[in-house]
């Protein structure tokens, strides 16, 4: 599924544009501005952003230069009220890609965004490769030249959010909260009883190990 990040000081307007990409099939973050996005980006792994210009602090067009120094290459879609030639070149040349002016058509808005994802190939950079192990999302199968092995859904996305961040520690709430929802009855012992069975899993493995931070939580460690 793919996780998309709505930057949007208009709460009604995040909310509808959120609940339209849930609708679509994706994963929707949200963010009031520029400031809370980078919060998002920092703890979240998002394939594309959906961004207003005129925004309190950072606007969106110092959202987009800030990431494209930062090296973010995820697509970036500008959503504005701003119309002219002259805003639509400024955040061109900022790094955004593509350009919405409001009123939205949430469907166009949805159109756009598949094909800003079929551009950058996405569908085909879900996956993780360390060493010859490679971690596919969509399959949710873990594959080297030795073996294959699919894993059921909340072990395989827990590996894969540790492996996403290396040498990133996770406290226990906020895994609970990432893989298993915030609604989840989920508790420590869910996550402490995972992570032992992944361990058991691909403890011969050469290329990551999981490691226990005391008090803490845990993190991921590529070997190779």
């Amino acid at each position: 599924m793919f996780r998309i990040l709505v930057v949007e000081d208009n709460k009604n307007l995040r909310t509808l544009m959120s609940a339209r990409l849930k609708q679509a099939g994706y994963q929707a973050f949200q963010a009031e501005d520029g400031e809370k996005a980078l919060e998002v980006l920092d703890s979240e792994q998002i394939d594309l952003i959906i961004s207003d210009i005129m925004m309190p602090g950072i606007d969106g067009y110092q959202l987009t230069e800030m990431l494209r120094r930062a090296k973010y290459d995820m697509p970036i879609l500008m959503v504005t009220a701003k119309e002219s030639f002259e805003d639509k070149e400024k955040g061109f040349r900022v790094g955004t890609d593509d350009y919405m002016v409001k009123p939205i058509n949430m469907n166009e808005m949805i159109l756009r965004v598949e094909a800003l994802l079929r551009r950058a190939k996405i569908a085909n950079d879900h996956k993780i490769q360390i060493g010859d192990v490679v971690l596919d999302y969509d399959t949710l199968t873990i594959t080297a030249p030795d073996m294959t092995c699919e894993l059921p859904k909340k072990e395989f996305y827990l590996l894969f959010k540790l492996l996403s961040y290396p040498k990133k520690i996770f406290t226990r709430q906020q895994l609970m909260d990432e893989i298993w929802g915030m609604d989840s009855d989920a508790n420590d012992r869910t996550v402490d009883s995972h992570i032992k069975k992944l361990r058991k899993k691909f403890e011969n493995r050469p290329e990551f190990q999981i490691i226990t931070i005391r008090g803490l939580g845990y993190k991921a460690e590529r070997l190779l």
